[in-house]
C-alpha cells in the first residue's frame, strides 16, 4: 500500500472512475439495473460530490498517477439524518488484497464522523463477494431492509454500522 495514495476526488477522475466502476461490476456479474453501473451519476462524480454538503469522495491512486479505485459517502434521500450511505467503493484487481478498501473506508468513516454523523449505512450485491467480508470485518452488520431511497433495487445485501 506503500505506493497507493488516498486523495479526494477531481474533477480529471470522473471517467477513470466511472470505468472503474463499470468494469468492476462487468467482472463479477453484477452489471445489471438497479446498480451504479446505470446510475447516470457514476459518470459525474467529482461534480456530484462537489455540490453535495456533507459528502466526501477519495480516490485511490497509484504511483504512476494510474486510478484505482475509490469509494464516498453520500447523503442519500430518505436516510435519518444521522446517518449516511458509502457508496460506490470500487477497486481495479491491482488494489485488491492489499489494504486499498480497509483505507478507503476508514477515510469514508472518518469523513462521516467530522461531517457529525452517527452511522454509515451501505447497499450491495452478493455478487461482490470479496466486499460483503470486509465490510464485516470493519464492524458493519446486516439489516432486513433497504434505507433511504437510493434506487439500487439490484441491491440484495443492507449493512450499517456507528461511526
Amino acid at each position: 500500500m506503500n505506493d497507493i495514495t488516498i486523495r479526494p476526488i477531481a474533477s480529471g477522475d470522473a471517467a477513470p472512475l466511472a470505468r472503474v466502476i463499470r468494469d468492476t461490476l462487468a467482472e463479477f456479474g453484477a452489471a445489471k439495473p438497479g446498480t451504479a453501473y446505470y446510475d447516470e451519476s457514476t459518470d459525474h462524480l467529482p461534480a456530484l460530490f462537489a455540490a453535495t454538503p456533507r459528502s466526501a469522495y477519495f480516490v485511490a491512486e497509484g504511483a504512476n498517477g494510474v486510478l484505482l479505485g475509490g469509494g464516498g459517502i453520500f447523503p442519500t434521500t430518505g436516510l435519518p439524518a444521522d446517518t449516511v450511505e458509502l457508496v460506490k467503493l470500487y477497486l481495479l484487481p491491482a488494489a485488491r488484497g492489499r489494504g486499498v478498501g480497509k483505507a478507503l473506508i476508514n477515510q469514508c468513516l472518518a469523513a462521516a464522523r467530522a461531517a457529525g454523523y452517527a452511522r454509515v449505512y451501505l447497499e450491495t450485491t452478493e455478487e461482490l463477494t470479496q466486499a460483503i467480508p470486509l465490510y464485516g470485518k470493519l464492524g458493519f452488520t446486516y439489516l432486513d431492509h433497504a434505507l433511504g431511497e437510493s434506487g439500487h433495487f439490484g441491491c440484495q445485501l443492507w449493512m450499517i454500522r456507528a461511526v
